[in-house]
């Protein structure tokens, strides 16, 4: 049974942060769904993301191409299909994410804009949600400049 993870992003934006959870799910085997909520936001994030660093390579796909099941990283909106087979689930933008996802996944996570007031109030209803349906979560905040477990249920 996995757990979610609340990212509380103040810091940094979830286009800066979501590259580095990426490459940390990467490193422990994982392959990794990201879920945003429409296909233009993710077309975005897949640009972005081909443009990262020089030094780096974050091998992933936009969903809808030939190879999605072999994809280490495959970026869908909602409404699409976990091709790849994920270990781990990462939810962008208020995508939605089921209490059944997060108990067959090792791990699933939830970027949230901590400066927009809505997408906060999004967050607190999925933490309500899925820590109502018996889902292990951790709520992390960057305010202090790193990363802190805030609460923990």
């Amino acid at each position: 049974m996995g757990a979610v993870y609340f990212y509380h992003l103040t810091q940094r934006p979830m286009v800066e942060t979501l590259p580095v959870l990426l490459e940390k799910s990467l490193g422990a085997g994982w392959r990794v769904l990201v879920r945003g909520r429409d296909r233009d936001r993710m077309d975005w994030l897949d640009q972005k993301l081909w443009q990262g660093p020089e030094e780096g390579f974050l091998p992933h796909g936009l969903a809808g191409g030939d190879h999605d099941a072999l994809q280490p990283v495959l970026l869908v909106w909602e409404g699409g299909a976990a091709a790849n087979n994920p270990t781990c689930i990462m939810s962008i933008d208020g995508a939605d994410l089921t209490a059944e996802e997060v108990q067959s996944s090792e791990r699933c996570c939830i970027l949230f804009d901590g400066h927009d007031p809505e997408a906060v109030q999004a967050a607190r209803v999925q933490w309500k949600a899925l820590t109502g349906a018996g889902c292990s979560a951790q709520y992390w905040s960057e305010e202090s400049g790193r990363w802190e477990k805030k609460a923990e249920a």
